[in-house]
């Protein structure tokens, strides 16, 4: 994959030390080779692409410019970081990126030293940098410590708060807007380049900071340099909200012409104070594919880098996502107070759809999951039926305006929980492991987890008629394939249902363990309940069930630790019933990344590790 007649000055650099020993021109050239190496690599292994296909150029000019590892790179959304992982000693295990017992998805501490902070969730990078260059004043330390914050990151409501802060003091921090959004037209944007490298030079610098000092005893002449200054470069920068903010802002720059960037990083490096460089890039760069299509090459399975897209995926039982998605379409065209929000996750959510059919009631909210929930519960304090479409871990970062906004004030808001249990190749930062446990806690809160595609339609429809909060969860991918009913037929609040008689044992499955629970079952001859209800349980059902069987086993796709296996425990405690009841769910520990089928066998989620914990515990007992 490195041989060297293809990539004979990458195969140069394992280290960011090597790539420092380049000449200019050596630097382009791995520029090129780089890029090429992660469309080769990506395509083998499937992978996040267009994002680290528009941070080479930004990757080589920061590991070339900085002392790394000892300053500091904070990456915002590991997406970008591809391009980091293979400059810094991970070029030979790239290919097994995301794979289990591979390297990780994401830039992550334990792995290696150039990874400075985890990230997984978005808008985290500048906070974290603040704090760490604040520790390097504290300690009397010179190292340097940049953020990088792009592809969505920006628009996160924690990253205004970290600006807000960092810009009230006078920390050594650097941060990077990698904005893929925009573009730079031709006949300006080498008039922006030479601006940027005289305005982050030290002559304009010094000679800013001394005209203040010297003009600051003189109002009316302050004031005047003030808002003449600010008056240009408001018609040549767009940088006075961040300048405002306390931060020196410089650009926007090309983020794929080197020799710019490197010059303006290396002006940079030498300031004092907060410091903020705009630069703009183009996802997927390089690739004309990837640039046509920078969403669907965001995140790929293996495909042909020689193809012009993407292969079509070949009719098939329809995955949960997308049974959410129609059955969206199918109950905003009964009901014209629906609406959906997704905090920047359309495709990924299921609402392409939907946005194309209903574009007055679809909401992006950005990456920006607080405020997803509260404008939720907004729309329905005002009579609408809005549905937040969001993933399990995701929704965590809005769980404080999920408790007072949502549930305390019990408003009818549906959210759709994609992603539940263990998710896979993303690994921990991304799995559903925690929903049940923190959503069973709300006051108010009615939990559905389905077993099947058609009983998911059935839930949804049940959620969107329910005049209180209500979450529907449900895994990645697909379910057992049953078929799916056209029509919008609601089911009862909080009843179990039955789905095979046995003797002795009973499964009280939850979700997506009953299809798993059904096989052991008929191995062991035990009874089988699809509880879909984590709240409220079904008393009356595991009443019944107790009453008939020895011992009771509860099945989840979630953390054992207050998980719906505990509110069981708490149910047969609270009316003493006699009878034996062992949790079977995810450990308590953080799994890391693999194929979700890797990831259930060793948690001993999938049917041959259910059988032997049952089986285990019933010698014990």
């Amino acid at each position: 994959m490195t041989s060297t007649a293809k990539h004979p000055t990458l195969d140069k650099v394992n280290l960011p030390s090597d790539l420092r020993q380049l000449s200019e021109g050596e630097l382009i050239s791995l520029s090129h080779e780089l890029r090429e190496f992660l469309i080769s690599s990506v395509s083998k292994s499937g992978g996040h692409l267009s994002a680290g296909l528009g941070t080479v150029e930004l990757t080589i000019a920061l590991h070339y410019v900085f002392d790394t590892p000892n300053d500091k790179l904070i990456w915002d959304v590991g997406h970008q970081a591809y391009p980091h992982k293979i400059l810094t000693g991970r070029k030979d295990r790239i290919s097994t990126i995301r794979k289990k017992n591979g390297i990780t998805p994401f830039v992550t501490r334990t792995e290696s030293e150039y990874d400075a902070f985890g990230v997984g969730h978005s808008s985290t990078s500048i906070s974290a940098a603040l704090g760490m260059a604040i520790a390097a004043a504290i300690n009397n330390d010179e190292k340097r410590t940049i953020a990088i914050i792009g592809d969505g990151g920006i628009t996160g409501g924690m990253a205004f708060e970290a600006l807000n802060h960092a810009g009230a003091l006078d920390a050594n921090l650097l941060v990077i807007l990698n904005d893929n959004d925009m573009s730079i037209s031709p006949n300006v944007g080498a008039m922006k380049n030479y601006l940027a490298k005289i305005l982050s030079g030290k002559f304009y610098t010094t000679v800013k900071k001394g005209s203040k000092k010297v003009m600051s005893n003189m109002p009316s002449v302050w004031e005047l340099a003030r808002r003449t200054e600010e008056h240009v470069k408001g018609m040549i920068i767009p940088g006075t909200l961040f300048e405002e903010l306390g931060f020196n802002y410089i650009g926007p720059i090309d983020g794929h012409d080197l020799p710019t960037l490197i010059q303006t990083l290396s002006n940079l490096k030498d300031l004092q104070g907060p410091q903020f460089l705009h630069v703009v890039t183009q996802k997927g760069k390089g690739y004309s594919p990837a640039e046509a299509d920078p969403v669907g090459y965001h995140g790929v399975s293996t495909f042909d880098p020689d193809r012009e897209n993407l292969p079509k995926k070949a009719p098939s039982s329809p995955t949960y996502t997308e049974v959410f998605g129609q059955w969206l379409c199918d109950i905003a065209d009964d009901n014209d107070k629906i609406v959906g929000i997704t905090p920047a996750m359309r495709e990924g959510s299921g609402l392409v759809q939907f946005e194309q059919e209903h574009p007055d009631r679809y909401f992006d909210v950005g990456i920006a999951e607080q405020h997803a929930v509260t404008l939720a519960a907004g729309m329905a304090c005002e009579g609408l039926k809005p549905i937040v479409a969001i993933y399990s871990t995701f929704l965590q970062r809005g769980y404080d305006q999920l408790i007072h906004d949502v549930a305390l004030q019990n408003l009818p808001v549906l959210f759709a929980i994609d992603r539940a249990g263990l998710v896979g190749p993303d690994g921990p930062t991304h799995s559903g492991s925690y929903d049940f446990s923190y959503l069973r806690c709300l006051p108010n809160m009615v939990i559905m987890a389905p077993a099947d595609e058609n009983e998911c339609r059935q839930m949804l429809t049940t959620g969107i008629h329910y005049d209180g909060p209500v979450a529907v969860r449900y895994p990645r991918g697909k379910g057992p394939g049953v078929a799916i009913s056209d029509t919008l037929e609601c089911i009862e609040i909080g009843q179990a249902i039955k789905v095979r008689e046995g003797k002795d044992i009973a499964l009280l499955a939850f979700g997506s363990t009953v299809t798993s629970a059904i096989k052991v079952a008929e191995e062991l001859n035990a009874t089988v309940i699809n509880m879909r209800f984590v709240k409220p349980l079904d008393g009356k059902m595991i009443k019944e069930v107790a009453s008939a069987h020895g011992t009771l086993f509860t099945l989840e796709d979630n953390v054992v630790k207050g998980g719906a296996g505990s509110g069981v425990n708490e149910f047969i405690n609270q009316y003493s019933i006699n009878v034996n009841v062992f949790n079977i769910g995810l450990p308590d520990l953080n799994l890391e990344h693999g194929s979700r089928e890797e990831l259930l066998e060793e948690a001993g989620l999938d049917v041959v590790g259910i059988k032997k914990s049952i089986e285990q515990y019933l010698i014990n007992h």
